[in-house]
């Protein structure tokens, strides 16, 4: 019986497309900073195209085990959070563009996406040859990286969540 979507096959596939994604995300936005190409549109679409990438990768996460589920449901619910403050905005002539503190946590959020997706490739797969033992263990769920990345990613999520509140206060004033 050949690959299955649902094996190892179809975990690479998603590792290359999540980190095809997570470059062309980058490249994007870096072009468009350049080349002075920033467009209303692109400030509202990038995140939400961040957002879609992040939750899905997330509650993949939380299914196979290795992210809490307290901690998808606060990432997913700061990104409604965005996403309404953003839609009240623009209901009044605004735009709230991305800033560092949120690159910085969907930096964290993307790196644990890939650490994941390259443990659940390597960790049941048995004995690898050195560059993949190197992996291996450095994408462990007991590993530095691992932790980092998680829970990095958890606090900038708490830290970018409060400050789009306090940037965006004066939205509630009518």
């Amino acid at each position: 019986m050949g690959a299955t979507w649902g094996g190892t096959a179809g975990l690479i596939v998603a590792l290359v497309a999540f980190v095809l994604a997570t470059i062309s995300d980058w490249l994007d936005g870096y072009l468009a900073r350049k080349l002075n190409l920033v467009t209303s549109l692109g400030k509202l679409l990038d995140p939400l195209a961040d957002k879609i990438l992040v939750a899905s990768a997330f509650i993949f996460f939380t299914r196979k085990g290795l992210c809490p589920v307290w901690v998808t449901a606060v990432i997913i619910g700061r990104e409604f959070l965005v996403t309404g403050l953003r839609q009240i905005a623009i209901e009044k002539g605004q735009i709230i563009a991305a800033d560092n503190l949120g690159k910085w946590k969907t930096t964290f959020q993307l790196t644990f996406g890939i650490v994941c997706l390259i443990w659940l490739i390597l960790s049941p797969t048995g004995p690898h040859p050195e560059i993949g033992k190197f992996f291996e263990n450095l994408t462990n769920p007991n590993n530095w990286l691992f932790r980092i990345s998680l829970w990095g990613a958890f606090g900038l999520t708490l830290l970018s969540g409060l400050n789009y509140l306090v940037k965006s206060r004066s939205l509630f004033r009518e």
